[in-house]
């Protein structure tokens, strides 16, 4: 329940701080091409390495600080960060193939999934 919490407050954290950065994206250049995604998912990857490196490997961060800050705040940023981190881990544990079908799997299922989501709806509304 303890890691709940955390994931879940963390998360609280990370989505209000996307909206801002869809907010200020709005702002400066509108809407036409979508910068806050860009924004947060790199951003949110580069953090997931700065996170990683330093909660897990430098200050041996137990569970509930990887949990509060990599699932919580940047799984409530973004989930991209996460994607990333499994694209490198299995690239670092030699899994090369596993890494690109991962990656381009992923991808490709998730836009497929959406237009799915998309197809049923309109379907089922119409």
């Amino acid at each position: 329940m303890r890691l709940l919490l955390l994931a879940t407050t963390g998360g609280a954290i990370g989505a209000g701080a996307r909206h801002l950065v869809n907010v200020a994206c709005a702002t400066a250049w509108g809407g036409r091409y979508p910068w806050a995604t860009l924004i947060v998912n790199v951003l949110g990857s580069f953090l997931m390495g700065i996170v990683i490196e330093l909660a897990a490997a430098r200050l041996d961060g137990g569970l509930e600080l990887r949990t509060f800050l990599a699932t919580g705040i940047l799984g409530g940023f973004t989930t991209f960060s996460a994607y990333s981190n499994d694209v490198v881990t299995l690239a670092a544990r030699g899994e090369t193939i596993a890494a690109l079908l991962y990656a381009s799997g992923s991808v490709a299922l998730s836009i497929l999934a959406l237009v799915a989501g998309l197809a049923a709806m309109r379907w089922i509304a119409s």
